[in-house]
């Protein structure tokens, strides 16, 4: 055709435009010559997700080179994966794992004890009051003796048993108070002194004092021992001891012996009521 025709003209300036349209959506269809659109903040941009994403990514190049080696050294028929694909897909693995830990939740607040609470103070335990002491029962009279003459008796009879006197000494002891002091604690009229101890009467002879109406002056012991009924029967029974052969004596002689009474047959008459006495008390 000859270029001054006009249906040539028409298709020749037909056809830059439609080349030129078509280049322009052939670029944009292949993106080489896009436009640059603006940046966007990517997850992967925060300071806490790259360590996180490092960390795991260190890991598994760690363990892909150890599946490698197991790989080459176990199967070498096997295709291992290039590496640059397993560390992208890790990578991505990491990524998804960073993102969902640094989604947690808030630990919840430690629970203080008040400080103004006060332990429970622990039960005290009751503690029991001592027991009082008991006193000793007081023996039964017997033989027509009062509660004095029992008490005193029984005393005569306890020093004799802690001297492991025989009973024949036990009865003699008894007779002999009997008729001394009538198993009273005596004072004397001649002594003033024997008034300041405990007594139960007093007597007039001499300066003989006690149950067993012994005498200071003879060398039986002070005013105060023998106003002692526990040392007034020992001193007795030590005398009676000193005899030889009072165990085969009558009781009349065996406590004249110790007594060296004016009236030496009167103690006879207390053997009966002394043997009840003592076998009332060592029963």
């Amino acid at each position: 055709m000859h270029p001054d025709d006009p249906s040539d003209q028409k298709l020749t300036d037909a056809r830059p435009t439609t080349q030129s349209d078509d280049a322009a959506s052939t670029e944009r269809t292949i993106g080489r010559h896009r436009a640059s659109e603006p940046p966007r903040r990517s997850l992967l941009g925060s300071t806490p997700v790259r360590v996180a994403l490092a960390t795991g990514v260190t890991c598994c190049l760690s363990l892909v080179a150890v599946a490698t080696a197991r790989g080459s050294s176990n199967d070498t028929s096997r295709p291992v994966e290039p590496l640059a694909e397993a560390v992208a897909d890790r990578a991505a693995i990491a990524d998804e794992r960073a993102s969902r830990s640094l989604d947690r939740d808030v630990a919840p607040a430690r629970i203080l004890p008040s400080p103004t609470a006060k332990p429970t103070p622990s039960p005290t335990v009751a503690r029991k009051a001592p027991k009082k002491p008991v006193k000793p029962r007081r023996p039964r009279p017997v033989a027509g003796l009062d509660q004095a003459q029992m008490d005193n008796a029984k005393i005569i009879v306890d020093v004799g048993l802690d001297m492991k006197m025989p009973r024949r000494a036990l009865v003699v002891a008894l007779s002999t108070a009997m008729q001394e002091s009538n198993l009273y604690n005596l004072a004397s009229d001649v002594l003033p002194e024997s008034a300041n101890y405990p007594n139960q009467g007093s007597g007039s002879d001499h300066d003989s004092v006690g149950l067993f109406q012994q005498r200071p002056s003879s060398g039986w012991g002070t005013v105060a021992e023998l106003m002692r009924p526990s040392y007034a029967a020992r001193a007795f029974y030590t005398a009676l001891n000193e005899v030889p052969g009072w165990q085969d004596m009558s009781v009349t002689y065996a406590a004249q012996s110790v007594q060296i009474s004016a009236y030496p047959d009167a103690y006879a008459q207390h053997e009966e009521r002394a043997t009840i006495v003592a076998a009332a008390l060592t029963a």
